[in-house]
């Protein structure tokens, strides 16, 4: 393994790979929108963008609009920097193949 790079465990999971892949282009998003995107259930979105807000990947802001609950939620700077990390440690899994050939 010493060809390879680590992978993040925390992005490693497809439905956290997913919510930092739809934030990473915008400013912010809607749970609701990141919900209907990744088409996860609203108990497991919630769960996964807490392990991403813990590890301060996510910055996640609660108010409410028209009585209701809103949650937004956005990458960090750290967020960005793992999220390139994680692609950049993918891509040297990629290169091999090259070298193989």
């Amino acid at each position: 393994m010493a060809d390879f790079k680590e992978l993040n465990p925390l992005l490693h999971s497809q439905l956290r790979l997913a919510v930092i892949s739809l934030l990473i282009g915008v400013e912010e998003a809607e749970f609701t929108y990141i919900k209907e995107k990744t088409g996860a259930t609203a108990g497991n979105l919630s769960v996964q963008i807490n392990k991403l807000k813990e590890a301060e990947y996510l910055e996640v802001v609660k108010s409410f609009k028209d009585n209701y609950p809103q949650t937004k939620c956005s990458i960090t700077r750290k967020g960005v920097s793992a999220f390139e990390e994680y692609v950049n440690a993918l891509q040297s899994y990629i290169d091999q193949k090259s070298k193989n050939v």
